[in-house]
């Protein structure tokens, strides 16, 4: 690893994010970055966002697509961190200026109400650890020129993190067929994608899984209190200013995201 690269790729993802002007792939600036080489320019703006005084809150999981994977050339998922001032409510009103090339993604939201620090996580470990489930859309968002994203691209800009919308309805896991509940998302009324539960990597609790393990080989575990947004149940579909966009999950009820017009910024 080239320190010098990271800092400075790290450097360039921070810009843009502040400024709003994308760059181009950082694959094109330095085809020598490695995975290991993304995830510590991930972490060199973590820090920096955490020294802001930004909290974390906890993880997303992206790549949890069999085809996605295929696309990117890799054969597992990628995480990023999820910031306490990245999170809204149903129905909350989204500042469009406060968002980077936006998409939306229906997901379950999962609370932890345990630590997953043992070694090797495992399926028992996470269900126990799980306090409660959640509808979720998650805001997607590229500092990468017009999403011309490779995995190195994606990890390096925290997994491609915007936001996140909670849904109000929490469940208990053995009220929810999580390989088979389905959904249906819908921009202005009109149905927009569909998916079902074993889409993200056959189970979302697989993937809960393999970010638990991740965590652990990073040290950085998964905490109590830890919300995670476990991956798409269908496809990624953009979002424009003004959009309203409800997302239903079978057995976990509705979250709706509101966009705000393209005059409206963050506060």
């Amino acid at each position: 690893m080239n320190n010098v690269n990271v800092q400075a790729a790290a450097d360039r993802l921070d810009q843009a994010a502040q400024s709003g002007e994308w760059i181009t792939p950082l694959r094109d600036i330095q085809p020598a970055f490695s995975i290991e080489d993304a995830y510590a320019i991930q972490q060199i703006n973590t820090d920096r966002q955490l020294a802001k005084g930004r909290r974390i809150v906890g993880r997303k999981i992206g790549l949890t697509s069999k085809v996605v994977q295929k696309q990117l050339g890799v054969d597992q998922p990628d995480f990023g961190a999820l910031f306490d001032d990245m999170g809204y409510g149903s129905g909350e009103v989204i500042a469009w200026g406060s968002l980077h090339q936006p998409k939306v993604e229906a997901e379950i939201a999962f609370v932890l109400k345990s630590t997953l620090d043992m070694p090797n996580p495992g399926l028992v470990d996470v269900l126990n650890a799980i306090d409660y489930a959640l509808p979720a859309i998650e805001i997607v968002g590229s500092r990468i020129d017009k999403w011309n994203i490779r995995i190195v691209d994606t990890v390096a800009d925290n997994a491609s993190s915007g936001a996140y919308v909670l849904g109000t309805t929490p469940r208990n896991l053995k009220d929810i067929d999580l390989d088979l509940c389905g959904m249906v998302m819908e921009r202005r009324g009109e149905p927009v994608s569909t998916g079902v539960g074993k889409a993200c990597l056959g189970n979302p609790l697989n993937a809960v899984v393999w970010l638990a393990r991740k965590m652990v080989e990073v040290g950085q575990p998964l905490r109590a209190g830890d919300l995670v947004l476990s991956g798409a149940l269908g496809p990624m579909v953009e979002v424009q200013p003004g959009d309203i966009v409800e997302a239903r999950i079978n057995g976990l009820g509705s979250v709706t995201a509101v966009f705000g017009t393209a005059q409206e910024v963050s506060a």
